[in-house]
C-alpha cells in the first residue's frame, strides 16, 4: 500500500482533518486521536511501540492550530502548545475510519472468517514435521486452527514430550490445575471424569476457570484396540442454528449465568468456582465462546427458580441439536496422531471403550492460549508473506 495525499484540510472549527486521496476517497480523523497517536519521540516509545503520552496531559477538546501536506506522503500539525505532529500517508490510511477500513483492519488483525461444518468435515491434516521445522506449513495450521477449528497434526512420535515441543514452537502452553501437560487415560479414584473408561458426552474443557483455554491439543500415544472414537461437533454452527431455530432458547442461553465447580488435588490442591453463559456473544450478537461441560455444571444454580425449567429446556435442544448426526463427526486417533482444536468453538467427545488391567489408551493433553496462538500467527504471516 502506497497512498498519496491530493489535499489535507480542518473542518468542524478544527475537531476534525479531513484528508483527500489520490484516488478520490476521504478519511475523517478526531484531532483528539490524532493528538492521542502522535508518533513524535516525546509521545511515543518507537522500540517498545508503546504510548509515552500521559493520558492526563490529553486536551479532549483539542483543535488544530495549523494543518498542512508536507509531500504526498505525509501530513504536518500545529496544536495550540507548538507541539508538532506529523503522520506518514500510509499509516493513516491503514486507520480510515470508515467501515470498511475498520472491516479490513479487523481482518488484518484478527482473521475473524469462520468456515463452519458438520458430519461433512474434511478434517485438515498436516505431517508435525513439517509444522515443527516450516514456517509455512505451521502458517498454514494455525490459519486453518483459526478458520475451521480444529486440524490433525500426524507422525509424531509415540512418547510424552511431544506437545511440549509443539508449545515451545508456538511460544509456550497454558499451566492449569491439571499440569503443563496432562495424562488421560484410565486412572483409579479419578480425579476427572475424562481418567476412565466411559463416554465421554460434548463438552468444552475448563469453563470453571473465569477465562477457558483457546486451544487444546491432544496427543495419541496409545489407542485402545475397541471404543475410544472420538467426537466433535462444531458449536459456533450449532449455536446458529439454534438462533434461527428457537430465538428464546438462545437468548437464554446466551444470558443465563451458570455455575460451574472443580474441587480436587492435582498439579496441587484446587477449589475453583465459576459462572458463564453457555453461549457467550460479542458486542455484534456473534458467538464467541461456548461454555458447555456437564461434568463440571454445579448443583448451586444462583437463578429464580421460576427460571430453572425454561433453562434446562433450552439447554436440551442446544444439547440435541450437538449430538444431532448432521452435526457431529467421529474419528479415531492413531498413535502418533495430534489433534488440535478451538476449545472455544469445538466441542469434544469420545465413545467408552473396556477397561483392562493394563492401560490401553494413553493421550497426552495439553492447553494454549488464543493470545499465544495469534502471536505467533501473526509473525509467521509477516515472514511468509514478507509483511512489513
Amino acid at each position: 500500500m502506497n497512498p498519496g495525499i491530493q489535499k489535507v484540510e480542518a473542518l468542524d472549527a478544527g475537531h476534525f482533518v479531513r484528508v483527500e486521496w489520490e484516488d478520490g476517497s476521504e478519511s475523517r480523523y478526531p484531532c483528539v486521536w490524532l493528538r492521542d497517536n502522535c508518533q513524535c519521540p516525546h509521545c511515543f516509545l518507537h522500540s517498545a511501540r508503546a504510548r509515552r503520552l500521559v493520558f492526563e496531559d490529553l486536551d479532549v477538546d483539542i483543535v488544530v492550530k495549523k494543518v498542512a501536506l508536507a509531500d504526498r506522503k505525509k501530513i504536518s500539525i500545529t496544536w495550540p502548545d507548538e507541539h508538532a505532529s506529523e503522520y506518514e500517508a500510509e499509516w493513516l490510511k491503514k486507520r480510515c475510519f470508515s467501515e470498511e477500513a475498520r472491516a479490513e483492519m479487523r481482518e488484518d488483525l484478527f482473521l475473524p472468517e469462520r468456515q463452519y461444518w458438520g458430519s461433512d468435515l474434511q478434517l485438515p491434516k498436516i505431517p508435525f514435521e513439517e509444522v515443527m521445522y516450516d514456517d509455512e506449513s505451521a502458517y498454514k495450521w494455525l490459519c486453518t486452527l483459526k478458520k475451521v477449528g480444529i486440524v490433525l497434526l500426524t507422525g509424531a512420535a509415540a512418547r510424552q514430550g511431544e506437545l511440549v515441543k509443539l508449545g515451545h514452537r508456538i511460544g509456550f502452553l497454558r499451566l492449569t490445575f491439571y499440569g503443563p501437560t496432562w495424562q488421560v487415560q484410565d486412572k483409579a479414584d479419578a480425579n476427572n471424569v475424562a481418567y476412565t473408561t466411559g463416554k465421554l458426552c460434548f463438552h468444552t474443557d475448563y469453563p470453571v476457570l473465569q477465562h477457558p483455554p483457546g486451544v487444546q491439543l491432544l496427543h495419541c500415544i496409545k489407542q485402545t484396540a475397541s471404543g475410544g472414537e472420538s467426537e466433535v461437533v462444531d458449536g459456533f454452527n450449532v449455536s446458529n442454528k439454534l438462533k434461527k431455530q428457537n430465538p428464546q432458547a438462545y437468548q437464554i442461553l446466551s444470558s443465563t449465568a451458570v455455575d460451574y465447580t472443580d474441587v480436587g488435588v492435582d498439579y496441587c490442591d484446587f477449589a475453583v468456582q465459576c459462572k458463564q453463559n453457555i453461549i457467550d456473544v460479542d458486542s455484534r450478537g456473534q458467538t464467541v465462546r461456548i461454555n458447555y461441560n456437564n461434568a463440571t455444571r454445579d448443583t448451586v444454580f444462583d437463578i429464580p427458580a421460576d427460571n430453572v425449567r425454561p433453562f434446562y429446556a433450552a439447554l436440551k435442544e442446544f444439547n440435541d441439536l450437538l449430538n444431532s448426526s448432521e452435526h457431529k463427526f467421529a474419528y479415531k486417533l492413531k498413535p502418533g496422531d495430534i489433534v488440535t482444536f478451538d476449545n472455544w468453538r469445538v466441542l469434544h467427545g469420545r465413545q467408552s471403550y473396556p477397561s483392562g488391567s493394563e492401560v490401553t489408551r494413553h493421550l497426552e493433553g495439553a492447553y494454549a492460549d488464543w493470545d499465544v496462538v495469534m502471536s505467533r500467527l501473526r509473525l509467521l504471516r509477516k515472514k511468509v508473506l514478507n509483511r512489513d
